[in-house]
């Protein structure tokens, strides 16, 4: 399956193909959208493609993350007020809603929002019209809106923290971003497109044990974590990305442990049994140690504290050439 490439949506993952033909079907419509998504997956890289695809992508995109404003000034940012209607207001100013007209305005963590802002966003998008705060005079609006949410809505809902009619105003259509530990597939493609962004040569590259471990690590930061990773190693890497150039974590990591992270998620999500877990893990360890050592079975039997008889049995078991 051939890479997808576009506004930097970079996969081969066929769940993330599948989403992205989902969104070429609802772009050019005007439904609001809500991206459903652990921090750092690319909700904000979701909402250019949408964007820039729909039939608004030439008019303003405007983002605002609610999760970095204070609450009383959420109102403020998003319906703008009048000069002298609260203390230090010396001028007026619009709001997003305003500053986003006729193109897309993107609510990040909308989970984040206050039940009393809630109310209000509810109206605005009711009736398409807001009013500054110390102003009774309504402003017609037409914004497209897409929604971010890094938690599940509907168990805010049960808590009483977030509308219920709201959540149904901005779920139109529901649009679930997979982590990165779930398309590990797309590291190595990844992987290529920060090297190239990044490198301020053309010659830099990454070794085959730091890749090792990027495909065993479980990325609880998801491509935003693996951008900041692949941007800080470049500064220090001569020619090849090594271990030693990586953030302490990774270093600290013992092969062990990646490979129980790595098969632990699969046992985890039951896409594998007990037995079949164990396997992997021991197939993992032989592999690596087949090549650690250039394909000598006795220095790989070695190093792994293993007979000789034994390592081959168990080569020959799990099918390891």
């Amino acid at each position: 399956m051939s890479a997808l490439k576009s506004v930097s949506i970079i996969t081969q993952d066929s769940s993330m193909l599948e989403l992205i033909e989902r969104i070429n079907k609802v772009a050019d419509s005007d439904v609001s959208i809500l991206l459903i998504g652990e921090t750092g997956v690319g909700k904000e890289v979701f909402t250019d493609y949408i964007h820039h695809l729909s039939n608004r992508g030439h008019n303003p995109l405007v983002k605002i993350g609610l999760a970095t404003l204070p609450p009383e000034l959420m109102e403020s940012e998003l319906f703008g007020f009048e000069k002298g209607s609260f203390t230090n207001a010396d001028h007026s100013k619009k709001g997003m809603f305003e500053l986003a007209d006729t193109g897309t305005l993107f609510l990040d963590d909308i989970d984040d929002t206050p039940l009393n802002v809630q109310s209000k966003l509810l109206r605005a998008i009711e009736a398409k019209e807001i009013r500054h705060i110390g102003d009774t005079k309504p402003i017609s609006i037409n914004v497209r809106l897409i929604c971010a949410s890094k938690l599940e809505i509907a168990d805010l809902i049960d808590r009483k923290l977030f509308r219920q009619d709201l959540y149904y105003r901005i779920n139109v259509v529901e649009l679930r971003i997979p982590t990165l530990r779930e398309r590990k597939g797309d590291i190595p493609l990844l992987v290529e497109h920060f090297l190239k962004r990044f490198c301020h040569t053309d010659i830099l590259k990454i070794s085959d044990e730091v890749m090792d471990i990027f495909m065993n690590y479980d990325w609880p930061g998801n491509v935003r974590e693996l951008r900041n990773v692949m941007q800080r190693s470049a500064l220090f890497a001569n020619e090849i990305i090594q271990v030693s150039d990586l953030p302490d974590r990774f270093r600290n990591i013992s092969n062990i442990d990646n490979l129980v992270k790595s098969c632990s998620i699969c046992f985890e999500s039951g896409q594998m049994t007990y037995n079949e877990l164990i396997a992997c893990i021991e197939s993992k360890l032989l592999s690596k140690a087949i090549s650690k050592s250039n394909g000598n079975q006795s220095n790989a039997a070695q190093e792994l504290g293993m007979k000789l008889s034994t390592f081959r049995d168990k080569i020959k078991k799990l099918e390891i050439s």
